[in-house]
């Protein structure tokens, strides 16, 4: 399966955010899923089962539970990818950065000029 049909799916995306936080049991995956999608376990296991299959993520066992982690080879192949489209809002990113830079050195003239003005 392809990066993309793998990361296509939004629930499998979220698992992956998820994940991102640090390592989680299958148990306290399958409940926020649940909650938020409102799908069935062996829906969120057989999300979990494409996701390892793939190798966006690996598990363990401990004991009785099945701890999932993120695993970032894929993830790196995928922003390798991506970084030839990078351009395309590299430099919107920038201008926005710039604007917002503005907007709060402007504010604190304002504010620095309305202090003076109370003394």
């Amino acid at each position: 399966m392809h990066a993309f049909d793998v990361l296509g799916d939004p629930v499998r995306r979220r698992i992956l955010e998820l994940l991102a936080t640090g390592e989680q049991t299958s148990g306290a995956v399958v409940a926020v899923i649940q909650q938020e999608f409102g799908i069935s376990q062996p829906a969120v296991s057989q999300h979990l089962r494409v996701l390892r299959e793939n190798g966006f993520a690996t598990v363990r066992a401990e004991g009785t539970r099945r701890l999932y982690t993120v695993d970032a080879e894929p993830l790196r192949e995928v922003d390798v990818w991506l970084d030839h489209f990078r351009r395309f809002w590299g430099q919107r990113l920038d201008a926005l950065g710039t604007e917002l830079a503005r907007g709060k050195r402007e504010r604190r003239l304002r504010e620095e000029a309305v202090g003076d003005g109370e003394r």
